[in-house]
């Protein structure tokens, strides 16, 4: 595998109502596609961090810096005797996950179509769906937040997610529970509670939740499992699950009873899977966030949930439910709370040029 042009496009997409969570939001979808030719072939990935800083320090702008001047130029020339040392290579590399995951996951694109496997299989999933459930931001009034989850349920999304922050917590979930009885429900706060609103979470206990993801800081590992062993509704940590090490540390704790791997964060499949492994190994629940990234990094995540032993479904929601417009042929479409994941090689979805070039913010070329 050798690696013989990168081309990288920052697109800039409406969405088509504000995503909004504790720490901040945004109304437009920022993602860099990366295109990377090898061998006659040609694989595209996604470097999808959210605009601003209120999620991570990585944002558009220095994942872009980060791909041109470090990452594409380092790599571009470089031959590799397979897909794991590769992928092994970029995470070596100094610079952040979420700039790294748009080459990494373009080469297990091309791998796949080198293979003639749909990028499921390759991953080694034999289920060929994944169970979306639907996630809704924080709003100004209760009746907006019941609105949005009414005009979405009919899709037969198969799990409710909803955003909590403090003072915005116990009264959502009791509008929820009014208005739609009980349906499969969970609550993420984005890490925005600590220690001292225990009370909280165990009156949330009384409510039949799936899961808290997220209550407490992403470092706070010690007191996510005094947290924990307080509480009877299952933690699940995304934040705090940036490493391998740190899946390792919340285990040894008892932090956590459910795990979020995101590609994104992880920096590519290979650590997705090895996060995937090492919770299948504990005992661990598992299910797979998103961004939520565009058509590529979406078609990506639902790829990976299908595999054995994610057992909630994804945050992988349709195109249209977030983005007024998407990169990808076709759409990605729920049914009956289902994606059908395709079987042709590799991705499975054409890239649309004429909506890279129309919603394009920056092209950059790298090559010899």
């Amino acid at each position: 595998m050798q690696i013989d042009r990168i081309t990288l496009t920052h697109v800039r997409i409406p969405l088509n109502e504000p995503f909004r969570i504790s720490n901040g939001e945004v109304a437009e979808k920022d993602g860099i596609v990366c295109a990377v030719e090898s061998d006659g072939l040609t694989g595209h990935g996604e470097s999808s961090p959210m605009a601003g800083s209120f999620y991570s320090t990585d944002t558009p702008e220095s994942c872009w810096k980060q791909l041109v001047t470090q990452l594409g130029p380092a790599i571009l020339g470089r031959e590799f005797e397979n897909l794991d040392d590769a992928s092994q290579w970029i995470d070596q590399q100094p610079g952040s996950n979420f700039a790294k995951v748009g080459i990494e996951t373009a080469l297990w694109d091309i791998e796949a179509q080198r293979q003639g496997k749909p990028l499921h299989r390759l991953l080694g999933a034999e289920r060929d769906h994944a169970e979306s459930g639907l996630a809704v931001g924080l709003y100004d009034t209760q009746e907006q937040l019941l609105n949005t989850i009414a005009k979405y349920l009919p899709d037969g999304y198969k799990r409710v997610k909803i955003k909590i922050c403090p003072g915005h917590d116990i009264e959502l979930i009791k509008a929820v529970r009014a208005r739609f009885g009980d349906i499969p429900l969970m609550t993420d706060a984005n890490a925005s509670y600590t220690l001292a609103d225990l009370n909280v979470y165990q009156k949330l206990d009384e409510y039949g939740l799936k899961m808290y993801e997220q209550p407490l800081k992403g470092e706070a590992l010690e007191d996510s499992a005094i947290l924990q062993r307080a509480i009877k509704t299952p933690i699940c940590l995304d934040e705090s699950l940036e490493t391998f090490q740190d899946l390792e540390r919340a285990a040894e704790l008892q932090s956590f009873k459910i795990a979020n791997i995101k590609i994104q964060r992880v920096g590519g499949f290979r650590n997705a899977l090895k996060l995937y492994h090492r919770c299948r190994e504990l005992g661990l629940s598992i299910w797979v966030g998103t961004m939520p990234e565009l058509g590529i990094g979406q078609a990506q995540g639902a790829a990976l949930s299908a595999l054995d032993g994610c057992d909630y479904p994804t945050d992988v929601e349709a195109s249209r439910r977030w983005f007024q417009d998407d990169i990808i042929d076709p759409f990605l479409a729920v049914k009956n709370g289902l994606i059908k994941l395709p079987e042709t090689p590799g991705l499975g979805y054409k890239i649309n040029e004429d909506k890279l070039r129309k919603y394009q913010i920056a092209r950059q070329e790298i090559k010899s």
